[in-house]
């Protein structure tokens, strides 16, 4: 069987995989969107795709002996709670600059690990306390505090996204316990497809994108940014739990500013290094910590 260490250790690497999957769709949709494709289209077409690529290896036959609560609760989670959090990030750019946006947002692992100690699922640790404080230390280094007066619409907008996905965490771990990965993934992508295709048909954007370019950029949006997201997610979740996996998980960022700076041509400073350092760090933490815990149980 395979040791415990091993286990936490690539659930670690699956996490950290999910973070930079998900970290590519602040680019790829910015290639997609300046290309003339409209948001609600770019994300339908990415959900609808995933679900089709994921479709074939994911052995969907094994639906039908899962419980329908289950299934509608995997639908639900990645339809109305995906595209909830999406919509409220994406709402608040309105009211408040894309820095502050992620300065609020990235607080998230914080509120993962408060409601995690008032449930009592999830010890508090001090080293836990560390590592959290040297992630958000390293994401505010990296976008920087907010420091001129923003809207409050727009902080209410981004704080309620950072809180509904500190709930979308551990009712995730909760929903897929026991199902396939894959099985859960796809399930989580028809929900958000069904959503986001609705939303774009209501708002008169269900198109069909043209050239090359753009189905290249969608595609890859399916596969790297949805199906190897979320699966991998899904599968360091289930070992991890909703703190840790949180607080990993702040590697984002980073990654999606170097890829930022290596495919769109933004600035890539020493703050931004600094603040990947840190993230780093608390990463390397919380593996310890989690090897220290095995060794002395």
């Amino acid at each position: 069987m395979e040791s415990s260490d091993t286990s936490v250790g690539r659930a670690t690497l699956l996490i950290v995989v999910s973070a930079l999957s998900f970290g590519s769709i602040s680019v790829l949709t910015v290639l997609t969107t300046s290309a003339g494709v409209p948001l609600l289209t770019a994300m339908a077409w990415r959900y609808v795709v995933g679900a089709v690529l994921l479709g074939g290896v994911a052995q969907i036959k094994q639906i039908r002996s899962l419980p329908r609560r289950r299934i509608v609760q995997l639908m639900l989670i990645g339809g109305v709670g995906q595209a909830l959090i999406t919509y409220l990030s994406l709402h608040a750019l309105e009211y408040i600059p894309v820095g502050p946006l992620a300065f609020l947002f990235y607080t998230y692992p914080a509120w993962v690990a408060v409601l995690a100690a008032i449930r009592r699922t999830e010890r508090l640790t001090s080293i836990r306390v560390f590592a959290l404080l040297l992630a958000l230390t390293g994401v505010t280094i990296m976008v920087g505090a907010p420091t001129e007066r923003l809207n409050p619409i727009g902080v209410m907008l981004a704080l309620g996204s950072a809180l509904l996905y500190s709930a979308y965490l551990p009712a995730l771990e909760h929903v897929q316990d026991g199902i396939p990965a894959l099985l859960s993934t796809f399930l989580l992508i028809v929900g958000a497809a069904i959503s986001f295709a609705i939303a774009a048909l209501f708002a008169g954007e269900l198109l069909i994108p043209r050239g090359i370019a753009v189905w290249s950029n969608i595609v890859m949006l399916a596969l790297v940014s949805t199906v190897i997201a979320f699966s991998a997610l899904i599968k360091g979740l289930s070992v991890l739990g909703p703190v840790r996996t949180a607080i990993i998980a702040t590697v984002e960022p980073f990654f999606t500013a170097l890829l930022g700076a290596l495919v769109l041509g933004n600035q890539f400073g020493a703050a931004t290094l600094l603040g990947g350092v840190l993230i780093a760090v608390a990463v390397l933490v919380i593996e310890w910590s989690s090897a220290r815990a095995t060794a002395t149980a």
